[in-house]
């Protein structure tokens, strides 16, 4: 369901907007209204899906980089004009292995994109928001940062980290007008899958009570509140989309 010029006049930042969930609540976020600066390191898929969704803009970054990042938020805020809403859906899965047999390598990568570019991102666009006195930071994190996956300890030791630093920016910014939540979805469809072996997606997928993966389109729906106005007295917390895996 598309609400009618929701997000008219507002403007947002989406990390990962090339591909999966950050390309599809950017695709939503312009349907209602808003206007679009994409961050994604795939840079020739990227100019493709900013015409695709008509994005107002689009930055070839890698979130790891804080310098880069925070370059980039200056570029953003030149395209818009302000910044209202920041999505942080970039995010890799990194190796599948046991803690004792997990490359060090991946596990380093796996922290520095999808919990240390976080922070940058954060750092970087909430003085731009400061400024303006609003604000909303959507950050996906997932439901192994709540339970834990074997065989996945650098994904989920990385979304635990979102967890915590989701709670503790939202009431550092519970006064100034800027809410901050998170999403710990369980597995749905996406290209971020092809990272995953088989036996992996199958290992998450019986763990869903429903029976069946996540629909996009159903996260796509409870980050697109989460960056609404509607949501005005529910921050530092976490909404789930997880057919029931998790409880609390």
């Amino acid at each position: 369901m598309i609400f009618s010029n929701r997000f008219k006049d507002r403007t947002a930042i989406v990390t990962g907007g090339a591909s999966g969930l950050g390309k599809a609540v950017a695709a939503r976020i312009v349907a209602e209204g808003g206007n679009v600066v994409l961050w994604d390191m795939n840079a020739d898929l990227l100019k493709i899906v900013a015409e695709e969704i008509r994005a107002k803009g689009f930055m070839a970054i890698d979130v790891s980089n804080a310098d880069d990042v925070n370059q980039a938020a200056e570029k953003s805020l030149a395209v818009l004009g302000k910044i209202d809403i920041l999505i942080n859906a970039a995010g890799i899965t990194g190796a599948t292995q046991p803690v004792w047999e997990f490359p060090i390598d991946s596990w380093l990568r796996v922290m520095d994109i999808n919990l240390n570019g976080l922070f940058y991102c954060c750092r970087s666009v909430v003085p731009l928001m400061l400024k303006n006195n609003y604000g909303r930071l959507v950050n996906i994190a997932s439901v192994a940062g709540k339970e834990g996956n074997p065989n996945a300890s650098a994904y989920s030791a990385s979304k635990a980290g979102v967890i915590g630093l989701t709670k503790s920016l939202g009431k550092e910014l519970a006064t100034k007008n800027i809410i901050v939540n998170a999403l710990t979805p369980a597995t749905f469809d996406s290209p971020i899958l092809e990272q995953l072996p088989q036996s992996q997606v199958d290992y998450m997928r019986s763990k869903i009570p429903m029976g069946r993966l996540g629909m996009i389109d159903e996260s796509v729906a409870m980050v697109c509140f989460m960056a609404s106005e509607e949501c005005s007295f529910t921050t530092a917390s976490v909404f789930d989309t997880s057919g029931g895996r998790t409880t609390y």
